[in-house]
């Protein structure tokens, strides 16, 4: 795979002792096991907003966030939503093996107004945004790869359908690194 041009950080936040909400802990754990391209790094930041908020301002031009997000899917639903607030839906289970996915072509911020609002249950998001911005911070896209959960109450393990559903997450977030790599201008062939 050839390198990025760009720094792609691949952040996996969420509270492994309530239950689902360790989604993107787990996801993160996954990609880190794996070579990614160059210029991209996973991490599990757990619940610590201020700490992946620090981190980026090392520098990133691309924030794959995976979460849980409660949009009233069945759990296990798999949300790919740009910071516009738009988004796709893929149902755990529907993604096949890798270059069996089309990651959806999803549009970026406003340039006039440089909004990455999302509104909605994306907290995370707004946490982590709201505090690199508030240090002086900026990021020219993000993007979140989120699971709907089954239950988020206090417990450890993710439970059957959101278990199932981070394979599938797993790929999404390579597709869409695959993707970002492409549209990538100058890019050699």
């Amino acid at each position: 795979m050839k390198a990025l041009p760009v720094k792609v950080l691949v952040a996996g936040v969420g509270d492994v002792l309530l239950s689902d909400d360790g989604f993107g802990v787990e996801v993160a754990r996954r990609l880190a096991r794996d070579p990614l391209p160059g210029g991209v790094r996973a991490i599990e930041f757990g619940a610590r907003a201020a700490r992946l908020a620090a981190h980026l301002l090392h520098g990133c031009e691309l924030l794959v966030l995976i979460d849980t997000v409660q949009r009233g899917g069945e759990p296990g639903t798999l949300y790919v939503i740009e910071s516009d607030g738009t988004r796709a839906v893929h149902r755990s289970g529907a993604v096949r093996a890798p270059g069996g996915f089309s990651p959806p072509a999803v549009p970026r911020p406003s340039p006039a107004t440089g909004e990455a609002a999302m509104g909605g249950a994306e907290e995370s998001l707004d946490a982590v945004v709201a505090v690199f911005r508030s240090l002086g911070g900026d990021i020219a896209r993000i993007i979140v790869v989120a699971c709907e959960p089954t239950d988020v109450s206090a417990g450890v393990g993710l439970t059957v359908p959101v278990a199932r559903a981070v394979d599938d997450a797993v790929v999404i977030v390579r597709e869409l690194l695959v993707a970002a790599m492409e549209e990538t201008p100058g890019q050699a062939g």
